[in-house]
């Protein structure tokens, strides 16, 4: 018959050699500043739902936050050639944007009984006004003069757009990259930052055709290229998601902030980051 072992008793984690006196020590949460973040949540009403609106948006802050500083070195070893080091960062930020999509998942259970007991109390804020969305956009080479203005009143955040607009896109980094591997990319394109969002240009097809009809030759371009695609497919479901959570929760109703509420999102689906890439797979 086996022997019965008797429980040891209750884990004491000092008899392993683990800290537990922190008077005088950083814990945990003193590095983490766990004590601002935790009662960083102040909601506005007494919906039950109120708190997971705010952590969801706050936790998605928090991983664009790390996404723009990825992208951000991932930009800046692309223009000093570095290559293996920037799809290292690209990759984490495709892993980020799929953090941010999950995140939909959880708001979608708030339904649109559950919203509609706090949604007045947001008043015209809204997440088409975030400035950490908004840089991400314009680093992606998405840039919108006109969605500055929500920003003006902040000159700080002010700033941040227009020091943005005043640099190549990550994909006009690329581009530049290319130009220097010798591949035939236009002045134009890569000379001055944009304002603008990019659109497709037809010699840059024709650049990609070169890399994707014989990528051992242009491994490098051939690499980042899908590593491009990867993001902003991930990017597409993000605005997807964002869109059918939107239509799941309010309908058609307009935004709290003034857009269209889904018309404005369904807008946002039609664009492209990166259109060259997604052209040259038909023209193979």
């Amino acid at each position: 018959m086996a022997e019965i072992r008797k429980p040891s008793g209750a884990y004491n984690p000092e008899k392993e050699g683990a800290e537990t006196a922190f008077a005088d020590k950083m814990s945990y949460g003193d590095y983490l500043d766990l004590s601002s973040i935790l009662s960083a949540q102040a909601p506005l009403s007494d919906a039950p739902d109120e708190l997971l609106f705010i952590i969801q948006h706050q936790t998605s802050e928090l991983w664009m936050k790390l996404m723009l500083h990825e992208l951000n070195s991932a930009r800046s070893a692309i223009a000093q050639d570095r290559l293996p080091e920037a799809m290292k960062l690209l990759a984490r930020v495709s892993r980020i944007m799929e953090q941010l999509n999950s995140a939909w998942d959880v708001l979608r259970t708030m339904t649109p009984s559950d919203y509609t007991q706090f949604r007045d109390a947001l008043g015209m804020s809204s997440g088409f006004q975030s400035l950490q969305y908004r840089l991400i956009e314009f680093a992606l080479g998405n840039r919108n003069v006109a969605m500055v203005k929500p920003h003006e009143h902040e000159p700080q955040n002010l700033a941040l757009l227009n020091e943005e607009l005043s640099q190549p896109s990550l994909y006009h980094v690329v581009l530049a990259f290319a130009r220097r591997q010798g591949l035939e990319v236009p002045d134009d394109v890569i000379n001055q930052p944009s304002s603008e969002p990019h659109r497709e240009i037809p010699e840059i097809t024709e650049m990609w055709q070169k890399v994707y009809r014989d990528p051992s030759a242009h491994w490098a371009l051939y690499e980042v290229g899908e590593k491009l695609v990867d993001l902003e497919d991930y990017f597409r479901r993000w605005r997807f998601n964002h869109v059918t959570t939107v239509e799941r929760v309010i309908g058609f109703k307009r935004g709290t902030g003034g857009t269209g509420g889904v018309s404005y999102l369904k807008r946002m689906l039609e664009i492209e980051l990166f259109p060259e890439l997604w052209r040259v797979r038909t023209t193979l």
